[in-house]
């Protein structure tokens, strides 16, 4: 083992690392809770979830802590995969159409997740989009990345937002790749 992977197998993670690799884990042993996670990215049902989230710390009051959580989570439960991925969110958009990025099916919803203001807007567009995703991608989406991205959207959503363009705009999207 290198330097670098010894100070990697030391270093703790981090409170998203944590919970998506948490979520990940239980999902798979207790679909009980897979489904109630399912139903937690509707408003009317998102306290299904609030005992994991209340257990890892996170602010159930403040919307910017809570709904990213919760949108994880569900994607993660309607996902059902066994590990998180390394499919950005803006790479992702682009594979799920036969044109990738030159798409003006992806491209709209894009522009659709950037013209978002709030993390609440934000999550009410990226639950369908995932589900898009799901269907449309073989590969599992980053969730820890993008738990942190969407993090950090209240306070440097243009830095988010660019993320997300650079991810969909650069190279080859996955199905021009395959060609």
């Amino acid at each position: 083992m290198n330097t670098a992977d010894k100070e990697q197998a030391v270093k703790p993670a981090d409170k998203p690392t944590k919970f998506v690799e948490f979520v990940i884990k239980k999902c798979e042993q207790d679909k009980g809770y897979a489904a109630r996670l399912k139903r937690s990215d509707n408003p009317d049902t998102e306290y299904q979830s609030w005992e994991t989230l209340a257990s890892f710390g996170i602010d159930l009051v403040k919307e910017r802590w809570r709904l990213p959580y919760v949108t994880i989570a569900a994607a993660i439960a309607k996902a059902k995969v066994e590990n998180t991925g390394r499919l950005s969110l803006g790479k992702a958009i682009a594979s799920c159409y036969e044109d990738g990025n030159q798409s003006d099916q992806a491209k709209a919803k894009l522009r659709r997740l950037l013209a978002c203001q709030d993390i609440s807007e934000l999550c009410r567009i990226l639950r369908p989009l995932f589900s898009l995703i799901n269907s449309k991608t073989s590969q599992p989406l980053d969730y820890i990345k993008i738990l942190k991205q969407l993090l950090k959207f209240s306070w440097d959503g243009q830095t988010v937002k660019a993320g997300w363009a650079q991810e969909f705009y650069s190279g080859k999207s996955l199905n021009q790749g395959e060609k």
